[in-house]
């Protein structure tokens, strides 16, 4: 880091006690599991614990091709950081997807197994406890885990401690030199020193009176140092005292911007959220953050990003708690919410088909588009951990729900349009619980059906068959709560396909049975042909085979009077199959040469391709080999011709 100053001596101490022998090994002592090495950078917020654990990494990373990880393990509030929520961003540095509403012990494992194999470096900030540590350690003895906290990390092994005070005087003054210039600390040395010790030598201290004296050229190191000096001892330590003196030199607005920060979800601020607390241009919200930094109230970041140093998120919160109304806390955080909904909008904008239309319609600024996908979506990327931290404190409020909502509802369907609803599942999955959260609070029953429904069909494409089952019955009474007949009937669809995927055909076939009663007195014709068709599905599996024949007989003929030819196709290509399965291969025989008929139409080679393999081995069955052997040459010939489709329909033959 180019703004690293001093700390060699505890920069080779750390160095030297990663090749270290450890304590098991010295004692004779056999460790129970292979882990990974602990440093731990321990201090005081302000006393530049991040920045030496940063230049640490910084130094060691071409020894571990791995990689570097990072993780903060406390908000901005000062409480910890979710578990499950860290895990995931680790997975997703290192390429892994993780499932959809996976658990902590799942995800653990996971993160364990990903890093199995790789020589990393975990640099995990601002532990709050030892059990957020212990739960992320790799169990590979070639990774390596730097820590920064506040205290010790006691009941982990062989931590290697590094505990930090303040810097020694020839690199505070250093530290100062490089932010005020060399001429004003030669013209008087004695007075950096004092400014020095005034600071306590304290890196956060340092960097606010450093960025104070830039900003005001004329200003006395003398004054300076003499202010801090006189300030009253209940004022703080010496961070808090350099903030005071900083803070008190803003203008009036600039101080009300900076008192509304901390509202700003994970700590990062950009133009826009800065412009909607404040309520000013979003030009003039970024000249007010870039002055900020240039005074050490705020660190640059990647992407136009600001973050909010650790060490003042509770001064400043401080004086928004003292200084603010909470009715003008409520709005603001409104206002930030509101902007964030009409960002989202855009995003989305940019990635549908034929956006230009939308973007016209959603009548946006100019400060509020994207240039084109590829920055709307970077931007998501970049901004996707605030996005979801917004949302779960836009929920926990309470008071701003239909905001919460309406977030909520933006960003699911951002992320469906750039990475496909597959792809996003995991992202998903806790907006859906936010989801259900805010409608069991105000009961509204339509939301909770739907959020239900999504949660259960996530569950359900992970395996999760039980919980599924029990989410879409809670669904079904929200529908019916509602009056909602496509949420109920939906529901018991739903419901028997849990039972389905749990092997309960009985009851599968007699939910698929309620399901299709109601698409009947609704007369919903396309819901009608596919519910025949999973009747017809689960009566094969359990064996009725007469059963099966009546329901994709009537599947076919709804999808002949919908005039859906692949739909009637595929309905006697599974009739064609449960013929064969009850013993008979002439009307299967007829049965698939219709279906044959009935693909070509549609132009579905690969179903014709299926169809083709069907009637051969029905053709062995009658003993007829040299047309069997026909079909079966057709069906390569099809194969080859019909595009690549993941979704392609199963080529079943005798040996299945």
């Amino acid at each position: 880091m180019a703004d690293f100053v001093g700390r060699r001596r505890e920069l080779k101490e750390l160095r030297e006690d990663i090749a270290r022998t450890g304590l098991d090994t010295l004692s004779g002592r056999k460790a129970k599991a292979p882990r990974a090495r602990v440093l731990l950078v321990a201090g005081r917020p302000g006393s530049g614990r991040t920045a030496l654990a940063e230049e640490l990494v910084r130094e060691v990373a071409p020894d571990y091709p791995g990689g570097v990880l990072r993780a903060r393990l406390t908000m901005p509030g000062g409480e910890p950081a979710d578990t499950e929520a860290v895990m995931r961003g680790l997975l997703r540095s290192l390429g892994r997807a993780t499932p959809p509403g996976a658990g902590e012990d799942e995800l653990g494992s996971a993160l364990r197994e990903a890093l199995a194999d790789r020589t990393a470096v975990l640099l995990l900030d601002d532990a709050a406890d030892v059990f957020q540590v212990d739960a992320l350690l790799p169990d590979n003895p070639d990774c390596l885990v730097v820590v920064t906290a506040e205290g010790p990390l006691t009941g982990i092994p062989d931590v290697r401690p590094c505990t930090l005070g303040g810097l020694d005087p020839a690199s505070a003054v250093q530290m100062l030199t490089r932010q005020t210039g060399d001429t004003r600390i030669a013209a008087d040395p004695r007075a950096a020193e004092a400014l020095a010790e005034a600071c306590g030598s304290q890196p956060a201290a340092l960097a606010l009176a450093g960025g104070w004296l830039a900003v005001h050229p004329k200003a006395s190191l003398v004054d300076l140092a003499k202010q801090l000096h006189d300030m009253p001892a209940g004022a703080g330590g010496p961070v808090a005292k350099t903030f005071q003196l900083v803070y008190g030199s803003l203008p009036q607005p600039a101080q009300r911007t900076l008192r509304l920060l901390p509202l700003a979800p994970t700590g990062l601020i950009d133009s826009h959220i800065a412009s909607a607390l404040a309520g000013c241009s979003v030009v003039a919200a970024q000249s007010t953050l870039e002055d900020f930094a240039q005074l050490g109230l705020l660190r640059p970041a990647a992407d136009g990003l600001f973050l909010l140093p650790g060490c003042l998120a509770p001064l400043v919160r401080g004086l928004l708690e003292t200084k603010e109304r909470p009715g003008e806390v409520q709005l603001a955080r409104a206002r930030m919410l509101e902007r964030t909904v009409r960002l989202l909008h855009s995003c989305r904008a940019m990635a549908e088909a034929g956006a230009e239309p939308v973007r016209e319609r959603l009548e946006l600024p100019r400060a509020l588009r994207f240039a084109d996908r590829r920055a709307a979506g970077a931007w998501l990327d970049s901004r996707l951990p605030a996005l979801t931290a917004a949302a779960h404190l836009a929920v926990a409020d309470g008071e701003l729900d239909t905001l919460a909502r309406r977030l909520v509802a933006a960003l699911v369907r951002a992320l469906a349009e750039h990475r496909g609803t597959a792809e996003a599942a995991p992202e998903l999955y806790p907006l859906h619980r936010l989801v259900l959260d805010v409608a069991e609070r105000r009961s509204l029953h339509r939301e909770r059906a739907a959020a239900l429904l999504n949660l259960a069909d996530l569950d359900a494409e992970t395996g999760r068959s039980a919980e599924a089952l029990e989410r879409y019955r809670a669904a079904l009474d929200a529908g019916r709560a509602a009056g909602d007949p496509y949420a109920t009937g939906r529901a018991m669809e739903s419901v028997g396909g849990a039972h389905q995927a749990l092997g309960d055909y009985h009851r599968a076939a007699d939910w698929f049975g309620r399901a299709l009663s109601q698409a009947l007195a609704r007369g919903e014709r396309a819901d009608e042909a596919r519910l025949y068709g999973r009747l017809g599905n689960v009566h094969t599996l359990a064996g009725r085979y007469g059963d099966a024949l009546r329901s994709w007989r009537a599947a076919a003929a709804g999808y002949r009077k919908l005039a859906d030819v692949p739909g009637q196709a595929r309905a006697l290509s599974e009739m064609a199959r449960v013929q064969e399965y009850a013993g008979r291969p002439e009307e299967a025989l007829h049965t698939c040469r219709e279906a044959i008929e009935l693909a070509r139409r549609a132009g579905d080679l690969r179903l014709q391709a299926a169809l083709q393999v069907r009637l051969a081995d029905t053709l062995d069955r009658l003993g007829d080999p040299a047309a069997a052997r026909l079909h079966r040459t057709m069906a390569d010939r099809l194969l080859s011709d019909a595009p690549t489709d993941p979704a392609a329909c199963e080529i079943r033959s005798r040996s299945d």
